[in-house]
């Protein structure tokens, strides 16, 4: 096990020399400027992680709960925000503090045949939210432009040619890239919601618990979809690495407040990435529940209806536009948090491109299957299934987090307060709990 520290101890530091994202950490200097302008210095990693928690994945499970059961699922999307921002919490305090990111802190605690399964489990998430891409981003052509699904569903592996120039500009036009497109999603879902005008009186009700959450099987899998949509494995191995782009003061005062800047840089983007997936879900209620649509899984019949029920032909084009943007975006921060897992866990380095295009390779080949094979409905049930997916494989990045942050060996004088550990470890038992019950519903039934 790893020795005490107050910054990292030699056995965080022994492989330091080869850290994940090398190339960008550091690289944002925040220490010489005044308390406002360091906390500015540490907005946007928040919002690359967000970008993760709003992905076309996001988009099928929301659109199914909320044309299918109303406004009921705003309390999961509300919960699952909330366990994200905590979760987000202790990926900052183990990145900052600690100067490893969650796939190295694994490597260098655990087992090698325990840190490769691990591993394993990590791409396999990274291939499910890259799948949700691929699809998205393909229906998203197709509603602007035309384009074929099974051509679209290629046409996304050029995706890479953006990567390359966005990292060549450099990490902060990277954040300024995704802030912009959430702006862009942001706008178009406001305008949408108040095209749709739903009933707030319900949409408030809904933020409050349910007991048919939990004992209807149909709503639970939606519910473990917005849950694994929402609080997304990768993201905690992302945000674990990507924190450390910022150059601040080494003092044990510098962590502490770096750890508070970078908490508030991702709660506050984490409350935005709320606001639009509730939207969607608001907009899949107020817009298909109850007016005979049944559920709206697939993002193009979605798109089709929108403009009979809301009366306006702009509420589909902003919907697709929209679409578009959270494609691209999840496809920037896919591919940073692919980096950051085979180079934490296994010390591989591969070229951006290289590693992009064999995780797209991987995800192209049952998108395109699917959508040839049974089209845009197939591709609505592979999203949702996908999102299912990555909540099964949630506790697997939860629990190390939680026991490393929890853990004064490892961390320290900047060891997680007790109430953090501990509401942390309650929703890792909920979501285990809640997984095991969906493999049981799944095999009675």
């Amino acid at each position: 096990m790893l020795d005490h520290l107050t910054r990292p101890s030699d056995g965080w530091r022994h492989a330091r020399g080869e850290p994940a994202l090398s190339d960008v950490h550091g690289t944002i200097a925040v220490s010489h400027r005044s308390r406002i302008g360091r906390l500015f210095a540490f907005i946007g990693p928040g919002y690359l992680v967000a970008t993760g928690y709003m992905d076309p994945g996001n988009w099928a499970t929301s659109l199914a709960g909320g044309s299918r059961f109303g406004y009921a699922l705003l309390f999961v999307a509300l919960l699952s925000n909330l366990i994200a921002i905590l979760l987000q919490a202790l990926c900052s305090r183990l990145g900052v503090a600690s100067g490893r990111d969650l796939a190295q802190a694994c490597r260098d605690s655990f087992p090698r045949p325990v840190s490769f399964g691990l591993w394993i489990l990590a791409e396999g998430a990274i291939c499910a939210t890259d799948l949700a891409e691929v699809i998205g981003t393909a229906i998203g052509l197709n509603l602007l432009f035309g384009i074929p699904l099974e051509l679209g569903v290629i046409i996304t592996a050029l995706d890479v040619f953006l990567i390359l120039w966005l990292q060549k500009l450099g990490f902060r036009v990277v954040e300024a890239f995704i802030v912009a497109l959430l702006a862009v999603i942001g706008a178009c879902f406001f305008i949408q919601i108040a095209l749709a005008d739903p009933d707030w009186g319900a949409v408030i009700r809904g933020f409050a618990p349910t007991t048919e959450i939990v004992t209807n099987p149909d709503m639970l899998y939606l519910a473990l979809g917005i849950l694994g949509a929402t609080v997304m494995p990768h993201n905690l191995y992302l945000h674990s690495a990507i924190v450390q782009t910022r150059r601040h003061d080494q003092s044990e005062s510098g962590i502490r407040e770096a750890i508070r800047f970078a908490t508030w840089d991702s709660t506050f983007a984490l409350m935005f990435a709320l606001t639009i997936n509730a939207s969607i879900l608001i907009l899949a209620a107020a817009a298909f529940h109850g007016n005979g649509s049944g559920e709206v899984a697939d993002l193009g019949k979605a798109h089709e209806l929108l403009n009979p029920l809301l009366g306006s032909a702009l509420a589909p084009t902003l919907f697709a536009i929209a679409l578009l943007c959270c494609g691209l975006n999840s496809t920037v921060t896919a591919t940073i948090a692919g980096q950051a897992v085979m180079e934490g866990f296994i010390r591989i380095k591969l070229e951006p491109w290289l590693r992009r295009l064999i995780t797209r390779a991987i995800a192209i080949v049952p998108a395109a299957a699917v959508t040839i094979a049974y089209g845009e409905k197939g591709a609505g049930t592979l999203l949702i299934m996908s999102q299912v997916v990555l909540s099964l494989q949630l506790p697997f990045a939860i629990v190390p987090l939680v026991m490393f942050t929890a853990d004064k060996r490892k961390m320290g004088v900047h060891v997680a307060p007790r109430w953090q550990s501990v509401l942390a470890a309650a929703a890792s038992l909920l979501i285990i709990s809640l997984n095991i019950k969906l493999l049981v519903d799944l095999a009675l039934g």
